[in-house]
């Protein structure tokens, strides 16, 4: 019996579009250009992974074309921490969330700019939308990234999923300018994976048939959801690489880790049964400062408080959300975290309930300890029209903080100010 001819690899030019052979040329008939997409299957997978290339700093190339060809690392002052880096930065091994001294260390000549968060979420919209044109099946994962499933598209765009995202990549770079980069695959688990594989200007495919080999050499905290506590309990037990687990049977891994067992066998093998869900949102709106110089006085930190609280309270009126618990975060000089949380009957999106809520918690850490890192928010959120509507004290306090946000919007931030605002701390950053 003879075996079946090996499958044609099906390819198009990434630039012009245009169809290409399945012989091994280099470059476009078409257009000449060397960014060509091969794979067997190329028509027949529909879920994909779209990740911006190194966002923030993207963005801030964009708007300043002087530190274009420069690295760029997105944070701010020598207490700090890195937010982002672009790709230039971490060939020095600039990572995120590393001290700011150490980045700077590792590159001097590095271009250091402060994080404008309402700048990448305008960006971020912007990429959001196209996105929506393309299906709405559009799953956010965060301001940068997305799941698409564009199963059943074919018929309205006129191409296969492959090629519209090719197209939708190069839109994004003409009309928005930044990059993305993409990952196609049959799920989620894999798409996500092949987003990574050819950063920045990426695109990548990865059928099941080609996730083993690929997925075996992997450590086991490959695979997402994986942490340092887990990755440890696995290799305690001789899993130390994904394929350990390829090799084990479902019902053994079942027996020694439950459900969890089952979940790392289905992933080890490249299977993965999530739907995109769309609509996802925000689980949490939040703000938070780290200090030039650490401050245990309650009066200066309540001031950084009421800034931090208004912030918060903003961009929940903006996206006409509310939430029930709203949380305190402090860091102490030497960088442990304190977390404390209440929750509150009514959902609230005011700055005067975040505000005392957060100072009440905050009070009860004031011990005469130094911290270097302030920061509150809100989760468990519910559409704005459920908030503050629980008795009249609320609905006057509503009523006067968005006549309040009416003044600031007509006249300007500065027009209305809380007393306790004035006065406060020279800060060093700000993230959201």
């Amino acid at each position: 019996m003879s075996s079946a001819p090996p499958a044609v690899a099906r390819g198009f030019c990434r630039d012009c579009l245009a169809e290409q052979d399945g012989a091994a040329a280099v470059r476009c008939v078409a257009c000449g250009s060397p960014r060509l997409l091969r794979h067997p299957r190329l028509a027949a997978l529909t879920l994909a992974h779209i990740d911006c290339d190194a966002f923030y700093a993207t963005v801030e190339k964009r708007d300043n074309p002087a530190i274009a060809d420069r690295p760029v690392i997105i944070g701010g002052g020598k207490r700090g921490v890195v937010s982002a880096a672009c790709y230039i930065a971490r060939t020095y091994g600039v990572r995120s969330a590393m001290p700011m001294f150490k980045a700077l260390a590792l590159c001097p000549n590095a271009a250091v700019v402060r994080p404008d968060m309402a700048k990448y979420v305008r960006v971020g919209r912007e990429v959001r939308h196209a996105m929506l044109a393309l299906t709405p099946l559009v799953e956010p994962l965060s301001i940068d990234e997305a799941f698409l499933d564009l199963s059943g598209t074919e018929r309205v765009h006129g191409m296969i999923a492959a090629k519209v995202l090719a197209r939708f990549a190069a839109k994004v770079e003409r009309e928005i300018g930044i990059t993305v980069s993409v990952g196609l695959s049959c799920n989620k688990f894999l798409a996500k994976i092949a987003s990574d594989l050819d950063k920045p200007r990426g695109f990548a495919v990865l059928d099941q048939d080609d996730a083993r080999a690929m997925l075996a050499d992997r450590p086991v905290g490959f695979i997402f959801g994986v942490g340092p506590a887990t990755e440890q309990r696995l290799n305690a037990r001789g899993y130390r690489l994904i394929g350990d687990l390829q090799r084990a049977a479902e019902t053994d891994l079942m027996k020694q880790f439950g459900a969890e067992g089952q979940r790392l066998w289905r992933l080890a093998r490249g299977i993965d049964d999530r739907a995109v869900v769309p609509d996802r949102g925000a689980k949490s709106i939040s703000n938070e400062t780290t200090f030039e110089t650490d401050i245990r006085d309650l009066a200066t930190l309540e001031k950084v408080l009421w800034r931090l609280s208004e912030k918060v309270s903003s961009r929940l009126k903006s996206a006409d959300l509310a939430g029930s618990t709203v949380t305190l975060k402090l860091k102490t000089a030497d960088f442990r975290q304190r977390t404390r949380a209440q929750t509150i009957q009514a959902p609230t999106q005011l700055a005067g309930k975040i505000f005392a809520l957060s100072r009440e918690m905050l009070t009860k850490e004031i011990d005469g300890t130094a911290f270097r890192l302030i920061g509150t928010g809100v989760s468990a959120l519910t559409p704005g029209s459920e908030a503050d509507d629980t008795d009249m004290l609320d609905a006057r306090a509503a009523h006067a903080e968005r006549a309040m946000d009416d003044l600031r919007k007509k006249f300007g931030n500065a027009a209305v100010i809380k007393g306790i605002a004035y006065d406060g701390p020279e800060k060093r950053d700000e993230r959201e």
